[in-house]
């Protein structure tokens, strides 16, 4: 599958600061891709490169195969940033409507197309309400809707289930799947890492304005499994002891262990069968994102103030 999306070597300075520090990472069409670090790493200063807002120092981006001409490409652009778009005393409808014609809609496509989101998310009732008379779960639901409704082919969700409730949360997860699976590609930036799990194809994840993690989630929960395992008996084993594993917790039948180096899960296996004790349940245990995330901000972190202390 192409990239839509190349970034090459970027960098922005503000002052001494490097807030993009030669970053560089593809994202492929129709993908939802995750885009994470910690506050002040530098994910909202690549987003407002991506997006035209601001520009590199140095580097380059490619959108579809061409260099990004901010002027001509954010039309195909969706973005939805963390922080409320919206104008507070205009009605929900006309602001749609407005919206939607500042990128590049008629005003027919744009009154049919708005009918159809406003549908579809239960926001028909809404059209003459004023955005500061809405709750923070319909101000994001609408911040939504006119992120998509032009039909782009990049979207950039900053925090998008922010003040959602669980009901309206699944129902815009469902429109996400929807639409990167009608070819759209989904930029997701969250500090929630079990959201990431559950959406994200491939993550990149930056700190201190450098990349330090770039791959498909499963492939990197894989890189940094520890070789735990959850296995289940129905009865207690008669002898616990063998140089294959560690017993690190214990819950009645239910044990998690640790294979040592050497060993294969095939070798706790026999270990136990030989005891004729039954397994009922034997599951590699991987580490979550957010566990990955905290090991790595904190190894960059650590590894930023010695480097700080020699100079």
């Amino acid at each position: 599958m192409s990239a839509i999306l190349q970034l090459q070597h970027l960098k922005k300075y503000y002052a001494t600061q490097k807030a993009v520090d030669d970053i560089t990472f593809e994202i492929e069409a129709g993908s939802i891709f995750g885009l994470l670090g910690p506050n002040g790493a530098g994910k909202t200063t690549l987003l407002r490169m991506i997006t035209g807002i601001i520009y590199p120092d140095e580097g380059s981006i490619l959108f579809d195969g061409q260099s990004f001409n901010p002027m001509a490409d954010t039309i195909k652009i969706g973005y939805m940033p963390e922080e409320r778009g919206l104008y507070k005393k205009m009605k929900i409808g006309e602001q749609a409507l407005y919206l939607a014609q500042l990128k590049g809609l008629s005003r027919s496509e744009a009154l049919s197309k708005i009918r159809f989101w406003f549908k579809k998310l239960e926001m028909e009732s809404w059209w003459n309400k004023k955005v500061e008379d809405l709750s923070k779960g319909m101000s994001q639901k609408l911040q939504f809707v006119t992120t998509v409704l032009h039909e782009p082919k990049l979207i950039i969700l900053d925090e998008p289930f922010s003040g959602l409730d669980p009901v309206n949360a699944n129902l815009i997860k469902d429109e996400i799947y929807r639409l990167a699976q009608q070819g759209s590609t989904v930029i997701f930036s969250t500090h929630r890492m079990e959201q990431v799990e559950e959406i994200c194809n491939h993550i990149v994840l930056v700190n201190l304005g450098k990349k330090i993690l770039d791959g498909k989630v499963q492939d990197i929960k894989q890189q940094f499994k520890q070789h735990k395992f959850n296995i289940v008996f129905d009865s207690m084993p008669s002898n616990l002891l063998h140089s294959s594993f560690t017993v690190l917790q214990q819950n009645n039948y239910d044990f998690t262990l640790s294979i040592h180096d050497g060993f294969k899960s095939n070798d706790v296996l026999r270990f136990f069968i030989e005891q004729q004790v039954n397994v009922v349940a034997f599951n590699e245990i991987l580490p979550s994102l957010n566990d990955i995330f905290i090991q790595l901000v904190e190894s960059t972190h650590s590894a930023a103030r010695r480097f700080q202390t020699v100079a």
